[in-house]
């Protein structure tokens, strides 16, 4: 049996016999040459060659073994093609004359001298032994020879894709369009045009009459104490965050005046939350010195100082009477915390030599609770300035006037009456003796009438607090108010760069520092 395993043929193994057998002698050297050389070159002269022939096709087979290209057979023999089943044959290659073509195969030419690039230039390679460099040759049309013209190209079948058909997308080049029937950018712009949202107009420098006396940016520092850097203040502060329904942005500029003379800020900004979750309470408190005076910046401080840990201390209760609106309460324990504050910084006069008046500030400030739930703004303070309510589209002087802010208190705004049916109250009279001053003389309670506010905000209010460097221009000047009308309409509030350059918009006659609060509700 074979290894294949059919079955026997009855000699298939003699040959392996007579092969291996030991006595089986060595048939020795043949009488005639036998060697490869001689085997080729007796094949090439029986072909129709000669023992010449023979060695220079040796001599070819060997130099296109040596390239990676088979040479051609002697005397343009085709080689014998091989059977590799019923109806398939060995497929020429390129260079090889193909059975239905009249001619010889294409060559290159000879030699290693020159080859043609496909643009049908030619290069020359340098000599091995020579210094000069190599010479390309450049025909005047880059354009092969014997190339067929293009619309022939396009109608033309793939060679290598026979069984496909034609494209017949592709336009001839006569078909393509000119320029003249190209779209004209004005058409191109109305087959794409998309109407897009009118944005708020862009901020501007000034607005009035007329540009101010002074320059926009600052032009001078205050000095400053080697000993005391602590004391510097910045030109600007900003702040900003967002809680519940409603977004806050804070900032105080130095005015033009004060950039020109370097002088400090005499305005004060502090932005402090109080608590965390929905329990927690915002506090913006803004103060201003006295002007003209020294200390101004430092009395601003210390009274923004101390209205901060005073609601700190009482936040929890604070934002409790809040969401319940007790009106009565807030404003009878604010109106305390208030004095008690403003007491402390005439004692720190005191404490300094100075007078009383002259390192004084007013204060105003805002209570935002955090819970989303509750819309009530609370406002109070001592002094001048401005507490001013944007609603569609119209601005409203909300600041209360001095004779309902000594008042009983006003109920109203959805509040609850000052005093609820079980008696609780934020301050209540404990019967304890107020222990005396220790300064001598006891420093008096501020002159100026505490002001008050509770209010219900409305989705899409505007609510904004600032001192007298921004109050008295939107009282003022109608352009101020008409100009942050078109700027806070919008969906969104402004982001702190924009709300930077509307609150330090100029008019002229107005220098002093700018403080203010605003309150977008959602």
């Amino acid at each position: 049996m074979s290894q294949q395993g059919g079955s026997s043929t009855g000699h298939e193994d003699d040959w392996w016999g007579q092969l291996y057998d030991e006595s089986t002698e060595d048939t020795g050297p043949a009488p005639a040459p036998d060697s490869l050389d001689d085997r080729f070159a007796s094949v090439a002269g029986a072909v129709g060659g000669g023992a010449d022939s023979g060695a220079e096709a040796v001599d070819e087979g060997v130099a296109a073994a040596g390239s990676g290209v088979p040479a051609q057979r002697p005397g343009g023999a085709e080689p014998a093609e091989s059977s590799l089943g019923s109806g398939l044959t060995r497929r020429r290659a390129p260079w090889q004359p193909q059975p239905d073509s009249p001619g010889g195969p294409e060559t290159f030419p000879a030699g290693p001298e020159a080859w043609p690039y496909e643009d049908g230039s030619e290069q020359r390679p340098p000599d091995r032994g020579s210094t000069e460099p190599a010479v390309t040759t450049v025909p005047a049309s880059r354009t092969p020879p014997n190339t067929p013209p293009a619309h022939d190209l396009l109608d033309a079948p793939s060679p290598a894709r026979q069984d496909l058909p034609a494209r017949q997308d592709v336009p001839a080049p006569h078909d393509l369009p000119t320029p003249h029937d190209l779209p004209t950018p004005q058409d191109r712009r109305t087959a794409t045009h998309v109407d897009l949202p009118t944005f708020p107009p862009a901020s501007v420098d000034y607005v009035g009459s007329g540009p101010p006396t002074y320059d926009a940016e600052p032009t001078a520092l205050p000095p400053a104490d080697p000993d005391d850097l602590d004391d510097l203040v910045a030109d600007t502060v900003l702040d900003g965050a967002r809680y519940g329904a409603c977004t806050l942005r804070a900032v105080s500029v130095r005015g033009d005046s004060a950039r020109y003379r370097g002088e400090p800020r005499r305005d004060s900004l502090l932005t402090a939350r109080f608590g965390t979750g929905e329990q927690a309470l915002i506090l913006v408190a803004m103060a201003t010195g006295a002007r003209a005076t020294p200390g101004a910046h430092r009395a601003a401080a210390e009274a923004c100082d101390w209205i901060g840990r005073a609601i700190g201390r009482s936040h929890a209760r604070l934002a409790e009477d809040i969401r319940a609106a007790r009106r009565g309460d807030l404003k009878s324990g604010l109106h305390r915390l208030t004095d008690r504050s403003l007491g402390k910084l005439r004692a720190s006069a005191a404490e300094q030599g100075i007078d009383p008046e002259e390192y004084s500030a007013t204060l105003r400030c805002l209570l935002l609770p955090a819970d989303p739930e509750c819309r009530i703004r609370v406002f109070f303070g001592v002094g001048t300035g401005g507490l001013f309510r944007l609603r569609d589209g119209d601005w409203q002087d909300i600041e209360p006037r001095v004779t309902d802010a000594v008042g009983d208190a006003v109920v109203g705004f959805g509040s609850l009456p000052a005093e609820t049916p079980e008696g609780d109250r934020l301050t209540m009279d404990l019967g304890i003796t107020t222990p005396p001053s220790p300064y001598d003389p006891a420093p008096e309670p501020p002159r100026e009438p505490f002001r008050f506010r509770a209010s219900v905000a409305q989705t899409g209010d505007t609510l904004l607090m600032c001192s007298g460097g921004l109050a008295e221009p939107l009282r003022g000047e109608p352009d101020l108010c008409r100009y942050l009308t078109t700027r806070w309409s919008g969906p969104t509030p402004p982001g702190l760069a924009a709300f930077l350059a509307d609150t330090q918009v100029r008019v002229k006659g107005y220098a002093d520092d700018r403080t203010a609060a605003a309150v977008w509700e959602a």
